[in-house]
């Protein structure tokens, strides 16, 4: 039975959250990503909560949370530092992260800090940010699947989505993805709804504009960042990475790379799935979660 709290935080938003499972089992934290809610992990976490407590947030910006509308808000630091603030609200001295989308974003950055309170990493479809950084310098059709990110962070994009309706956004943002005829309908409304909020679109799409990702123009040759020019930190605790390899706009060259970039690394590949994995093949992504989380516990009980 999932539960809900609206939980103020010492980042100075508040977060509504939805919470399942017993809080004396092992915690996993579920970042969703845009245009979502907690609701991403609603396939997810029925089969999940009889082993482990489901902490699952509207991140800020999103659904029930705190919508601040300054750009600045919405900084990768204050948000990785909501994690931990999150946990510490709680309670919760240690936990595993699951991310999809921006919340995987968020994951990674959060796995990044070695802080010893994070102890699994579970990633669906979301790419490292250095590999990311670099396909869309580098490789073509990467760049070319990820100018909706300029489009959102234009001003006035808000404006443009309201004359067209959100029942359209809502079709142009899902309908290239996934089989909408499997959605039921009042699961639409819902993210219209949230969507329709005052300042609600303006928050979400601050995400993409407080991202410090570079997304050049088709055909423009642009340098490297010194981010991808320097040395840069492996991710030290295990990691679980999920990719339905129907995804069109991370495209799946973003696993390349990785195994230089994460110490303990396990990819799996759902060859039927596209980019929102979590809910459209919410089965596989929970087999596949539970045995890693699992493993997660097995480490920690101590030796008879």
């Amino acid at each position: 039975m999932t539960d809900f709290r609206r939980l103020s935080l010492r980042t100075g938003a508040t977060l509504n959250v939805a919470l399942a499972g017993d809080p004396a089992k092992p915690a996993v934290i579920f970042l969703h990503g845009f245009p979502e809610s907690h609701r991403t992990w609603r396939e997810i976490a029925p089969l999940l909560e009889d082993d482990f407590y489901l902490v699952m947030p509207d991140q800020r910006g999103f659904a029930g949370s705190d919508r601040p509308q300054e750009v600045e808000a919405y900084k990768s630091e204050t948000l990785i530092d909501e994690v931990f603030a999150l946990a510490d609200k709680l309670g919760v001295e240690s936990f595993a992260l699951v991310g999809h989308d921006w919340g995987g974003a968020i994951a990674w950055g959060a796995a990044l800090r070695s802080d010893p309170r994070l102890t699994r990493l579970a990633i669906i479809n979301a790419p490292h940010p250095v590999v990311f950084q670099k396909s869309l310098i580098e490789d073509a059709a990467q760049r070319a699947a990820s100018q909706y990110m300029t489009a959102f962070r234009t001003p006035g994009f808000e404006q443009a989505v309201e004359a067209m309706g959100f029942p359209a956004f809502f079709e142009k943002t899902f309908a290239k993805h996934v089989d909408l005829s499997k959605m039921p309908e009042a699961e639409k409304q819902q993210y219209i709804a949230e969507w329709s909020q005052p300042g609600g679109l303006t928050a979400m799409l601050n995400w993409y504009r407080g991202s410090k990702v570079v997304v050049p123009p088709p055909g423009v040759s642009v340098p490297l960042p010194d981010l991808l020019l320097r040395a840069f930190p492996k991710v030290k605790v295990p990691t679980l990475v999920i990719w339905g390899m129907k995804d069109t706009a991370l495209l799946p060259l973003q696993l390349d790379p990785l195994d230089a970039l994460v110490e303990d690394l396990t990819i799996i590949r759902l060859p039927d799935a596209g980019h929102f994995a979590p809910w459209e093949a919410g089965q596989e992504v929970a087999a596949a979660l539970r045995p890693f989380l699992a493993a997660q516990v097995a480490a920690r009980a101590p030796a008879a």
